[in-house]
């Protein structure tokens, strides 16, 4: 560019008016050009919607007969038309487009127009199109009294963002996604079919769905104070950054590296993978919050009353029985109170386990790995016992099938703390392990700035994910859950002195985040919101099943089996109940920071929807208000009643927001919303901008007026014409 720019220079010396012509030429061309990151924005995305019924003017696809295991025909259809004949219906439908052959595993029709059963089709939604969005209510658990609910949205990510830009614009104060790290793997969908590892556009397929998520998160978070968070791999981590750098220019961005399995995950001709990534993005005048933890050094906590438990089973190198034979041995527990009682001796390499005697009543604990290889323990039997003398050592978790369980132990450290009385024992817990509490002022805790590189054991995605998620939902599993430790942790940098904030997640998978949102809760005292979003995906080789038993997307005994029904709500009601889908006790206690039995779950709330499509029509014309009722609730900061009906008085007011749908009652509303000391929102139905603006002065200073449906309707009117 420099050389041209000498080119150029030289042209207008000699001939000014060929060198300003040519000088403006190339301005024009560098002003198309795009510098950065560059990958294909495919066709604009498709989502099947198989709970909404076609109707007329709808986009479908045509399904395969039942129990046919062939994948639906891409080419979309058009409905002209819904043909009544008694009770039965046909849906009279016509051709809009076929994809390209190398996209269409059979022959395509060649048919233009044809008559189908409604049920073999299935609706379809472009991101091109306009949608109008409703939430439908599908469940909820209140154990946290008046305090705000979280909600958990059962749809596809894209269309539900675009609802939240009505309900939460700029109101967002971070954002923690864990998006499909495009393994190839058939980790994720893209148009409706798998993008595997053979695909030649898998990396732009990728980009282009990131990119089009990222910026409408961008419009949700407040540009003055907030703060996103992107996990990653190494397939994607360094695309990933460009993108983010591209579509957030204003914003401060780091990357973290956190170890989330120490021993390590071997590969073939590889080196042994033992980290992910994390982005932080801050904006405006947001800052880490500091922390206790840096997250990377030996923790050498200044607040008297954290004190670090370390796990006895060593992890890393030398971790093998063969590597320390000497610290092979069991360590006995009273299963019923998880007690320890004492330990074996230490016995020959080839020695096995049936050697050692077990004590009467009591249980062995091995030091054996997730994957059940044999490992050893990081001290003596006699240096266990003199623990367990002291009230030093406790068991934490423990699977009685399996043989094995964590071992907690105070490491040297700690110990020196409580020699120097630094930390006061003030008694024994029911385990028989030391209680402690700070010895002096507690405002004396000294904090500091987690770094970019985390080491801990509790972000270990084996022990504190996927063993975790079973705890709270026996039986069933879920593929590569996020260590809930490691989401607590990046939360509490981005929202630690942030108590009343606002957390999005629309990745949320398993529904670590919201969990994690409920620890910090309870840590602090918080209000904390968390909004999940996830979609009702069944995975690939239970697709297969569900097919051959003649079911469908859209039917009961399919649905039951998607992501949103079979793990993310079951693990949020888990987590707030304590107890499993079956109503038993949850198993095992809460580690680290705020240690507690699983079972006493959280004093939160949370509500359930899943996303519809609404007819705007219907909205204006108010038949459609029962799913537009929780957007309003929503907006309005999810708290209190929500109001889900009509008022037939014409108007109501709940402890949030008011709505008034008969201007002629307005005087009343008025008193009504004037005697509500935490209302924020007035929601004010006419097509009258006069007179809505005249109600809107007399509304209380605070009070904000929304105009509906027209408000609504606008925001998605020309909020969803756009592609990435």
């Amino acid at each position: 560019m420099s050389h041209l720019k000498n080119l150029l220079a030289q042209a207008k010396t000699r001939d000014p008016q060929l060198g300003a012509d040519l000088e403006r030429e190339c301005n024009a061309l560098l002003e198309k050009t795009r510098f950065g990151l560059q990958f294909e924005r495919h066709r604009p995305e498709a989502v099947e919607l198989p709970s909404r019924v076609p109707r007329k003017g709808d986009k479908v696809r045509v399904l395969p007969e039942r129990g046919s295991t062939q994948r639906t025909d891409p080419a979309l259809w058009l409905v002209k038309r819904i043909v009544k004949d008694g009770a039965a219906k046909q849906a009279e439908i016509e051709l809009i487009e076929t994809p390209p052959a190398s996209s269409v595993q059979r022959p395509a029709s060649s048919v233009q127009r044809q008559s189908v059963n409604p049920e073999d089709l299935i609706v379809v939604a472009e991101f091109r199109d306009t949608i109008y969005p409703g939430l439908k209510k599908t469940g909820h658990v209140a154990r946290g009294g008046d305090k705000p609910c979280h909600t958990v949205i059962n749809g596809e990510n894209y269309h539900v963002l675009k609802a939240l830009t009505w309900t939460h614009r700029g109101k967002v104060d971070a954002i923690y996604i864990d998006p499909p790290y495009n393994t190839g793997a058939k980790d994720w969908k893209y148009n409706n079919d798998y993008v595997e590892g053979d695909d030649l556009y898998r990396h732009s397929k990728w980009l282009a769905m990131m990119e089009r998520r990222l910026k409408v998160a961008k419009e949700l978070l407040n540009p003055a104070d907030s703060v996103l968070i992107v996990t990653i791999d190494e397939k994607e981590v360094h695309r990933l950054a460009l993108l983010l750098e591209q579509v957030f220019p204003e914003s401060r961005v780091q990357m973290v590296t956190y170890v989330i399995n120490a021993p390590g995950q071997s590969r073939n001709q590889e080196l042994a993978r033992v980290e992910e990534y994390a982005y932080f993005l801050f904006f405006g005048d947001a800052a880490p919050a500091a922390v206790t933890d840096d997250l990377l050094n030996e923790k050498t906590s200044h607040n008297p009353a954290n004190v670090r438990w370390e796990s006895l089973l060593r992890s890393g190198t030398n971790s093998r029985r063969a590597d320390r034979p000497a610290l092979f041995y069991p360590v006995y527990i009273e299963p019923k109170t998880r007690r320890i009682v004492g330990a074996g001796d230490s016995k020959r390499l080839e020695a096995p386990r049936s050697e050692w005697s077990v004590p009467t009543g009591a249980t062995a604990v091995w030091p054996l790995k997730s994957d059940g290889s044999e490992g050893n323990w990081r001290a003596s039997p006699d240096y266990l016992r003199k623990l367990l003398g002291a009230g030093h050592i406790r068991c934490g978790e423990y699977r009685v099938d399996e043989g094995r369980g964590t071992i907690w132990y105070l490491g040297k450290s700690a110990i020196a703390k409580i020699e120097s009385q630094e930390i006061l024992v003030v008694g024994k817990d029911e385990h028989g392990a030391v209680v402690v509490k700070p010895n002096g002022d507690a405002e004396k805790v000294r904090t500091t700035t987690a770094k970019t590189v985390w080491n801990r054991p509790s972000h270990h995605a084996g022990w504190h994910g996927s063993a975790l998620v079973r705890s709270l939902l026996p039986s069933r599993a879920f593929p590569f859950p996020k260590s809930l430790y490691v989401v607590e942790d990046s939360l509490r940098i981005a929202t630690g002195n942030k108590p009343e904030s606002i957390i999005l997640d629309f990745f949320s998978g398993s529904g670590t985040t919201a969990h994690a949102v409920m620890r910090l809760n309870k840590q602090d005292g918080g209000n904390r919101q968390c909004i999940s979003v996830t979609n009702n995906e069944v995975g690939a080789d239970e697709q297969k099943k569900l097919r051959e038993q003649g079911l469908r997307p859209g039917d009961a005994d399919w649905e039951q089996w998607g992501i949103c029904d079979y793990i993310t709500k079951p693990r949020v009601q888990a987590a707030i109940t304590g107890r499993t889908p079956d109503g038993i006790p949850i198993k095992g206690d809460y580690k680290f920071t705020d240690e507690f039995p699983m079972a006493e779950g959280f004093a939160e709330n949370a509500e359930f929807f899943t996303l519809t499509y609404e007819n705007p029509l219907a909205v204006s014309y108010q038949t459609a208000f029962a799913h537009i009722a929780p957007l309003l609730w929503l907006r309005a900061g999810s708290r209190g009643r929500c109001i889900g009906k009509l008022p037939p008085e014409g108007w109501d007011v709940a402890e949030a927001y008011g709505l008034l749908t008969d201007l002629d009652f307005a005087t009343d509303f008025l008193k009504a919303v004037r005697k509500a000391p935490d209302l924020r929102i007035a929601y004010l139905v006419t097509d009258d901008e006069r007179r809505f603006q005249a109600l809107a002065r007399r509304l209380p200073e605070g009070v904000a007026a929304v105009r509906l449906y027209e408000s609504y309707l606008s925001n998605f009117g020309f909020a969803n014409g756009d592609d990435a």
